[in-house]
């Protein structure tokens, strides 16, 4: 370990640098409390911008660190910095210097449980930093009309309902 760091000093300087190594190093200290790591990761944040771990990763391309940290249970995938962007609004905007590779950052971001719906203290959403990328776009709008649709239907099922066949076959089996 670094000498004289915090483990949350040195879990920045991890996701500045896309140092898995360092990372391993720090899930190593707490063994198999993957409980006190993820609290760790959730409350680690930067000084001035309030930047965590992920907000660092993913403004960076980091996809290496992303994906381990992302790997620990009970890590906030959605936490907002001072300006209320979360490590999906700062993806999308990488994504803008790197097309392909932001796509794949914001895609696995999604898959992740990102929140596409978030506003930022701006009032604009992932998708409204989007500026030429189509596909990054249609991703991103097609993800918000499947957590609207899950939403809409207060159940945790989606709202739509395709046929009557499950009804009907639990009706003639009685």
């Amino acid at each position: 370990m670094s000498d004289g760091a915090s483990y949350g000093e040195q879990l920045l300087e991890s996701a500045r640098r896309n140092n898995t190594e360092l990372f391993q190093e720090i899930a190593a200290e707490f063994g198999e409390n993957h409980e006190k790591l993820a609290a760790l990761i959730n409350e680690t944040k930067e000084v001035i911008l309030a930047n965590s771990p992920l907000h660092i990763a993913t403004s960076k391309g980091h996809w290496e660190f992303l994906d381990m940290v992302l790997d620990v249970e009970g890590v906030e995938i959605d936490p907002l910095n001072r300006e209320g962007d979360t490590p999906l609004h700062l993806a999308v905007k990488f994504a803008a210097q790197e097309p392909d590779f932001g796509f794949f950052i914001v895609d696995n971001m999604i898959d992740a449980g990102s929140d596409v719906r978030i506003v930022d203290k701006h009032g604009l959403k992932p998708v409204n930093y989007v500026s030429d990328n189509e596909k990054l776009r249609a991703l991103l709008e097609s993800a918000e009309y499947a957590n609207g649709a899950e939403f809409q239907a207060g159940n945790g099922e989606l709202a739509e309902d395709d046929d009557d066949e499950g009804s009907a076959s639990d009706s003639d089996e009685q």
